[in-house]
């Protein structure tokens, strides 16, 4: 009796879990929107510079001796908790001309050290996506 006491116990402690796991998981997923246009910001560890860049979603910039490229910046909508993300690729060229994959991933700007490039010199995080903002006027203005 005792040992069946037991696995009822755990079996309903595994089932509550379960339970609070997929109500934590549907509270956390967002709905995220495409962007033409991302904000990043660059810093020169070595000399202390930063700039900001604004690019169109496909554009390559460069940084020192870093190729940047985006590929996907999506910001979570206005009723959801504040973040934008994009997917970053970034490699170097050496004065050789031979290249070296430095980063391939997303990067969010809520949490620039969670994703980030690993670079003795230089260090890139995404600040913003932007862009749509024409069509949401464009749709207000239809509206009334």
């Amino acid at each position: 009796m005792i040992k069946s006491n037991n696995v009822t116990r755990s079996l309903i402690f595994c089932l509550a879990i379960f339970i609070i796991a997929g109500m934590a998981t549907d509270s956390y997923s967002r709905e995220m929107s495409e962007y033409p246009q991302v904000k990043l910001q660059s810093l020169d560890k070595v000399t202390a510079h930063t700039i900001t860049f604004e690019a169109n979603i496909g554009d390559t910039l460069k940084f020192g001796s870093l190729y940047i490229k985006v590929l996907s910046c999506q910001k979570s909508s206005p009723m959801d908790e504040p973040e934008s993300a994009a997917f970053i690729q970034i490699w170097e060229v050496d004065k050789d001309e031979k290249s070296q994959w430095v980063f391939s991933g997303w990067m969010f700007a809520s949490s620039p050290g969670l994703s980030s490039i690993d670079h003795p010199i230089y260090d890139v995080w995404v600040l913003d996506c932007f862009g749509n903002e024409e069509v949401t006027e464009e749709i207000n203005k239809s509206e009334e």
